[in-house]
């Protein structure tokens, strides 16, 4: 059967406005932040936001600079704008809004309602229209600002009101939605209201950290900044005890645009590395700012993703921002005072006690006496830490003996229990007041305010594995050449890419060559990356180069391996310990900031206040 030939017919505004509305307007959190944004650019220092039936009804009142009648009209129109007049202006945005198309949209699917008055007005208008046909314009009372009301949202398109979820879940995304609004403009305040209940309140703030910790409700948070080139990144975050189940609690931001890009996302994780266990994910919020010239923000009808000129620097200096300050182990209070130096002789007279403020004894600042702190049998004295017997067993070796011996002799014998200066100040840990082993496997401590029990494999872990990851970084880990080049194909994309880092790879130990514009030869590699596995680990690498650029993945293997020779030759659980060895593993974890977890994530301590012991047997309320 021959089908009639049919002629092009332009398609009449209602059909138009009802497509971009598809587009622009998915579901009712969409048209919430078009809204918020028109605010924000409004000027506006207050926004109060309330929904209804899942977003079916929204209203948005704001006290910004208002519109004149004249242009209450206009702003219904598409492709009316006031933020721009000409190409260049999309590379040069400082706006949210700039299309024109969000109000159309909007009154093309619903009833809605614009009130606005300027500053001098002496009343306000107001202009209602009807899935897309406006009324008359009236005079009406109403403060400084914008109000806009949206009635009856998707009535007249019973298809697109079908896909809506449930209310529970269309309220959830649009209060997700208002929070990352608010994120990303701390100087203005949100009022939101839910079904007529006030759900959120939140002021302004004076600067981005504490508008975080505002709306997040954790403290305290860190702050962490880096640059690549014309690229800049910011981050607000948790330390690596608070994490959450997924990942909806990394939040992104693009030119202050709250954007999704997984590219941002993974370099969040990458800065957690070794830092966080399988299933934890880290709780932040990143800023990226960039050249307006250097960004597309133009490439999503909800403006959701922007397209960065080179994705390889936001990357970089995403994961810089975040990375400089977790090494620093902000989290770890610092003692002023070491703990030793504040052990006291029991008291003469038992009258002489020393009172907390209820009146009862605070056992928090009588430290036990010293002679108590002593293990009685020498036989503990002689162990595998004096023996100094640590080998990796045979398992865990995947090339030749040598390749290891010198990292395990600097790392598990040389080094991590080697005599330290008595006039060296002390850190966090070696200030901790050793008290003994519980259950041949936790290191009892107490400091001034708390008990801390240190998990002594996980802390050895952490110390062995950063010294053979600076070993193999400061390149004194074994080479080997190959007679013939080990040729690995792949896209020509990804041979460029791995070419584009060839002299930082040689720092990492791997020595490469182009061998044709889809294959790769690999002249040398680390003795500790087996030859079979070379593939995958430079496709890997190559794959993340032209994506996120870096040499986040060779890392990252040779982190994994690093964690596993470290976990299989250090001491154990189970395995005793004299106090002088306890405190000298302590000692060195001082040298490495981020001893506060194994290189698999696991916390390495565990801490009790007194004050809660003092609560459980009811020395305080």
């Amino acid at each position: 059967m021959q089908i009639p030939p049919m002629s092009i017919q332009i398609l009449s505004p209602e059909v138009v406005d009802q497509i971009a509305a598809g587009e622009v307007v998915e579901r009712p959190a969409h048209l919430v932040k078009e809204l918020v944004e028109n605010s924000i650019d409004a000027g506006a220092t207050r926004v109060h936001v309330e929904f209804y039936d899942g977003g079916r009804i929204v209203k948005v009142i704001d006290n910004g600079k208002g519109m004149s009648p004249e242009d209450l009209p206009k702003s219904l129109e598409r492709f009316a704008t006031s933020k721009i007049s000409k190409t260049d202006d999309l590379w040069s945005l400082r706006t949210f809004g700039f299309r024109g198309e969000a109000l159309a949209s909007i009154a093309s699917v619903s009833k809605l309602t614009l009130t606005s008055r300027r500053a001098g007005d002496e009343q306000a208008h107001q202009l209602i229209s009807e899935y897309g046909k406006k009324k008359d314009i009236d005079k009406v009372g109403g403060s400084q600002g914008t109000t806009i009301l949206i009635e009856n949202l998707f009535d007249n398109t019973p298809a697109r009101l079908k896909f809506l979820k449930s209310d529970s879940a269309e309220n959830s995304a649009i209060k997700t939605t208002l929070k990352a609004m608010a994120l990303s403009h701390f100087d203005v305040e949100f009022r939101i209201q839910e079904n007529g209940k006030l759900v959120a309140f939140w002021p302004a703030c004076k600067n981005r950290k504490d508008r975080v910790e505002q709306i997040l409700e954790i403290k305290p948070l860190f702050e962490g900044e880096a640059s690549r080139e014309n690229v800049k990144a910011y981050a607000v975050f948790a330390d690596p005890h608070n994490v959450a189940k997924t990942s909806k609690n990394i939040w992104l931001f693009a030119q202050n645009r709250w954007i999704q890009d997984r590219s941002l996302q993974a370099a969040v994780n990458e800065a957690y590395r070794s830092l966080l266990m399988h299933g934890e994910y880290p709780i932040a919020a990143v800023w990226v700012e960039v050249d307006p010239d250097c960004v597309d923000v133009n490439i999503h009808p909800t403006k959701s993703q922007v397209k960065f000129q080179d994705p390889s620097l936001a990357f970089r200096a995403v994961a810089a921002a975040l990375r400089g300050t977790l090494e620093q182990a902000p989290w770890i209070k610092r003692s002023d005072v070491p703990t030793q130096n504040v052990t006291m002789p029991l008291a003469q007279n038992s009258s002489e006690e020393f009172k907390s403020s209820e009146g009862l004894p605070n056992f928090a600042s009588q430290p036990m006496p010293q002679q108590n702190l002593r293990f009685q049998d020498n036989s503990l004295e002689v162990t595998q830490f004096q023996k100094k017997e640590f080998s990796f067993p045979a398992s865990a070796v995947q090339q030749p003996q040598t390749t290891y011996q010198t990292l395990a002799e600097s790392a598990a014998q040389r080094e991590s229990f080697a005599p330290k200066s008595e006039d060296a100040p002390l850190g966090y840990w070696s200030s901790l007041e050793v008290l003994g082993q519980a259950n041949l496997t936790y290191i009892v401590t107490q400091s001034r305010d708390k008990l801390v029990f240190v998990d002594q494999h996980a802390a050895h872990e952490r110390v062995v594995f950063e010294k053979l990851m600076n070993a193999w970084k400061g390149g004194k880990v074994d080479i080997q050449d190959f007679l013939f080049p080990l040729a690995i194909d792949m896209s020509p994309e990804k041979v460029e890419g791995l070419l584009t880092m060839a002299k930082e790879m040689e720092r990492l130990g791997v020595y490469i060559e182009a061998l044709g514009p889809g294959t790769i030869g690999v002249k040398a590699a680390p003795l500790m990356i087996k030859e079979s596995s070379l593939s995958g680990v430079l496709d890997k690498m190559a794959t993340e180069i032209v994506d996120q650029g870096g040499s986040y993945s060779l890392e990252r293997t040779v982190g994994d391996i690093c964690a596993t020779m470290a976990c299989h030759s250090v001491v154990r659980a189970g395995q005793s310990l004299s106090p002088d060895q306890m405190r000298s593993l302590l000692r060195d974890m001082d040298m490495f900031p981020l001893s506060s977890f194994c290189p698999h994530g696991r916390p390495v301590s565990v801490e009790y206040p007194y004050y809660k012991l003092e609560k459980d047997f009811g020395r305080i309320v």
